[in-house]
């Protein structure tokens, strides 16, 4: 039995904590909103996982050392913009050497970070952080399926071959199977990334666009994620695997995703802000954009969609002049990327 601290109580870390307190390990959830607390712990369910129960042996707490303190593992499953302090506020108790473990997917604006690289960043200010261990989890994992115990498959991205395989070892179970890789940075640019073009998705079809379109939209997003990928030094591989075209193929078809689900409402003539309201969840493909246009600019790449994506969203584009303009683009050779 591992004992594991949760940080966030959204449904991923819920999902999450139901699976690994049900494989035998000792879980605890934090979250920093009191009535979360409160409410999980009395009811046993999270509102956007129905029919899902939480098994009474989780323990929930606002105590962030609590949740920190003892653990075989820390794992983040907090949304992106909250990543940073987070991690700031629960290293006074994560002792050096600690495995922490990131489930959540984006890019911070600026510093260009992964989340991983945002946790250890942070980590290391106090100078008493330099052997901790950090493992990227990231695949096509809805927490709806995982909630019901559907067959699904994950990534365990680290550096460290010992806490990739620690991680996949706890993870692994009858409807859970973890696959290890060392391309860290492929495999969290891939989970945010691939938000970006599941907003498109929807958007098409939102706008009745059909089949054909959804597929050379997912094949042509996917070069895009690629193409930056490559210019920053990522393994080609890991876009090709479960990190990548397999999260993106899930993302960017499912009504499970709020990208998908967001940008669906986009192309109906929704506003961005609608959208987000509309779906009532933290939407990763918008907190994604800034550092994705950023990054293309330092790498000297071309991502037409991500563009005409961050067009919609900033600029309130028309979905349709964005399509028309991405059907007239200049022809090329396929081959290229």
């Amino acid at each position: 039995m591992a004992k594991i601290g949760i940080l966030g109580a959204g449904t991923w870390g819920i999902a999450l904590a139901r699976m690994l307190c049900n494989s035998g390990h000792d879980i605890v959830v934090w979250s920093a909103l009191p009535k979360e607390v409160e409410t999980y712990s009395q009811t046993r369910r999270q509102p956007n996982l129905p029919g899902m129960v939480i098994p009474d042996a989780i323990v929930f707490t606002g105590d962030i050392e609590e949740a920190c303190t003892g653990k075989d593992i820390v794992l983040f499953a907090v949304p992106s913009v909250f990543t940073r302090n987070t991690a700031r506020q629960a290293a006074p108790y994560i002792p050096d050497g600690q495995i922490v473990a990131d489930v959540a997917k984006g890019i911070e604006p600026k510093t260009h970070f992964t989340l991983t690289e945002v946790i250890g960043d942070e980590l290391s200010k106090d100078g008493k952080h330099d052997h901790v261990r950090l493992v990227a989890l990231s695949g096509p994992t809805h927490a709806e399926e995982v909630a019901r115990d559907m067959p699904t498959t994950i990534v365990s991205a680290s550096t460290s071959p010992e806490a990739a395989g620690f991680v996949q070892d706890i993870f692994m179970n009858t409807c859970m199977r973890v696959y290890t890789n060392s391309d860290v940075k492929g495999v969290e640019l891939c989970g945010a990334m691939k938000n970006i073009i599941a907003l498109a998705s929807g958007m098409i079809d939102g706008l009745g666009y059909g089949d054909n379109t959804r597929a050379a939209l997912i094949t042509r997003g996917m070069a895009e994620i690629t193409r930056l990928g490559l210019a920053m030094g990522c393994n080609p591989g890991t876009f090709y695997g479960l990190a990548g075209i397999g999260d993106l193929i899930v993302t960017a078809t499912s009504r499970h995703s709020r990208n998908f689900n967001a940008g669906h409402l986009m192309g109906m003539g929704k506003t961005p802000e609608e959208a987000v309201r509309e779906v009532g969840m933290v939407v990763e493909g918008i907190n994604a954009l800034p550092a994705a246009m950023e990054l293309e600019e330092q790498y000297h790449t071309e991502l037409p969609i991500c563009n005409g994506v961050n067009r919609i969203v900033k600029e309130h584009a028309d979905p349709l002049d964005i399509v028309r303009e991405l059907m007239e683009r200049p022809k090329k050779a396929e081959a290229h990327l």
